[in-house]
């Protein structure tokens, strides 16, 4: 009857217009976004990102694991510290950042058993010297061989740089090298925090331009990532790109 014929066609497109809704309310939740200049139908963002709506779920499904640290990929840096005996030591940290800018502070994580731990506290100073591609095997080495059995600057043959603030020496094929002083420790638990004031920064002039400008990608530095040393390929974008007119 032609009143039936019409009220299912009501029904489909009330049917579709619900499977679309549906359909644009799981795209908006996958994160594959439009700005709000952008133009076209969700389908074609979709098909440019090479799903369907069926491989939404699929995309974003998760486990939940047992609480850990999963912040990655980290810096894999070198710390120099030096006791008030003389003697000094290089550990590779991973758990090590900025915290502070003004005044300018950064920390480092350190298990209280290592044999850095006690010249740290001892003299309440380390350099944390920035890593590259060069010095990755440097900064796996020592990571993983103790300061009691080896003098690792002779075994790897890195020059010791004097600090103008600090006990410890500096590494000199780092391009950067930064001076602290601890201000705090904090017991956490399987590692100590130090926190510390940043009280010098040294530059490698090699990767200055003619303008003074410091390009730390021209020395290939790298991070740490689930028991990997990775490089860093290319810039994505610079600061505020976001929302730079174009």
């Amino acid at each position: 009857m032609p009143g039936n014929r019409k009220s299912a066609g009501n029904q489909q497109r009330n049917n579709r217009s619900s499977a679309e809704n549906r359909g644009a309310k799981a795209v908006k939740n996958s994160g594959i976004h439009r700005s709000p200049k952008q133009k076209g139908s969700n389908r074609n963002n979709l098909k440019q990102k090479g799903l369907n709506r069926k491989d939404l779920k699929q995309k974003h499904f998760k486990q939940e694991w047992k609480p850990g640290n999963m912040v990655y990929p980290v810096p894999a840096v070198l710390v120099t510290v030096r006791d008030r005996a003389g003697n000094d030591n290089i550990i590779t940290v991973a758990w090590t950042g900025t915290v502070c800018t003004n005044p300018p502070m950064a920390y480092i994580s350190v298990r209280p058993e290592r044999y850095s731990y006690h010249m740290i506290k001892e003299t309440g100073e380390f350099v944390i010297n920035l890593t590259t591609r060069e010095l990755a095997f440097a900064a796996d080495y020592c990571g993983v061989k103790s300061g009691r059995e080896i003098d690792k600057f002779q075994e790897l043959h890195l020059t010791r740089q004097a600090a103008s603030k600090v006990l410890a020496p500096l590494i000199g094929e780092s391009p950067v090298n930064i001076e602290c002083k601890v201000t705090e420790c904090l017991e956490l638990g399987s590692h100590h925090m130090f926190l510390a004031e940043v009280k010098a920064v040294h530059i490698s002039e090699s990767y200055l331009d003619a303008k003074g400008a410091f390009h730390l990608e021209k020395a290939e530095p790298i991070v740490y990532s689930h028991g990997e040393y990775f490089g860093l390929s290319q810039a994505l974008g610079t600061f505020g790109y976001s929302i730079r007119k174009k």
